[in-house]
């Protein structure tokens, strides 16, 4: 499965599990059930979403201006501490809100969302690699025939 079709499933099937797992995390660690952490997995998973889209167009926009291409440790680095410092200032105010719980506990929450999302993320790719195949971009290329 290669392309828009393997983009879909990869984000659907990554969704859906995370919404499973965070909707749990939120109803274990705050005085809320299933239902009412579920609005909160679902709106936290939606704003990732479309803060992963706006952001790395944002970065891309911004890197294609740069002199020096490529990118190395730091850049991956900035990359990867902005796009989490935008999820903390999005996401920490809403479950202050939905979950009623002090902005310090909403940000404790994020911060396990985060270890979680870095364990989960590995361990999904695996997975779904494994299951799907690699994208053609990984894939090694064809050995050249004898001659």
């Amino acid at each position: 499965m290669q392309g828009l079709k393997r983009r879909i499933v990869y984000v659907t099937l990554f969704e859906l599990i995370a919404i499973g797992i965070t909707t749990t995390g939120f109803a274990l660690f705050t005085d809320h059930g299933a239902g009412h952490a579920s609005v909160a997995a679902v709106a936290s998973s939606a704003i990732a979403v479309v803060w992963n889209l706006a952001y790395n167009t944002a970065f891309e926009k911004w890197e294609s201006r740069q002199a020096v291409r490529g990118r190395g440790f730091w850049r991956r680095a900035a990359h990867a501490t902005g796009f989490e410092a935008g999820l903390v200032v999005l996401l920490v105010p809403l479950f202050a809100w939905w979950l009623d719980v002090p902005l310090w506990h909403a940000f404790v929450l994020d911060l396990g969302l985060m270890a979680f999302f870095l364990a989960y993320t590995f361990t999904f790719n695996l997975a779904f690699d494994r299951v799907f195949g690699l994208p053609a971009s990984a894939r090694p290329l064809a050995a050249e025939p004898a001659a």
